[in-house]
């Protein structure tokens, strides 16, 4: 199995960025589909961005694609999202997911193992 663990969140105003990191231990990290989702208060957990083992393969919900960058060094165990242009309604907790078939599935419960999230915070 693998344990995941979330940084880089915080506060910051629409337009502005911020890097998510999500550390990985345990067994081998390139072996996992990693994927990124939030959650905001009173609603569901949604999807935001995937990528395959390789890193050769991403994916995005329209809501981010063109403002979010989903990335990883596989060789540091280290997934990242780069997020830019943040809008208020980006606000949420973050995680990161690892899933072990390296299939691209928006759906949270398809994922194997999950980390204990980040809060980021978008001020108008």
């Amino acid at each position: 199995q693998v344990q995941l663990v979330e940084s880089g969140g915080g506060l910051v105003r629409a337009g502005g960025s911020l890097r998510l990191s999500c550390a990985a231990s345990g067994r081998t990290f390139s072996s996992y589909f990693m994927g990124w989702f939030r959650q905001a208060p009173g609603k569901e957990r949604e999807f935001v961005a995937g990528i395959s083992w390789s890193g050769s393969r991403t994916y995005y919900a329209d809501s981010v694609r063109g403002r979010f960058t989903i990335s990883r060094d596989n060789a540091k165990n280290t997934l990242y999202l780069q997020m830019n242009s943040l809008k208020p309604e980006d606000t949420a907790v973050y995680y990161c997911a690892a899933r072990e078939s390296d299939r691209i599935v928006v759906v949270p419960d398809r994922y194997d193992y999950w980390g204990q999230g980040t809060q980021v915070t978008v001020s108008s």
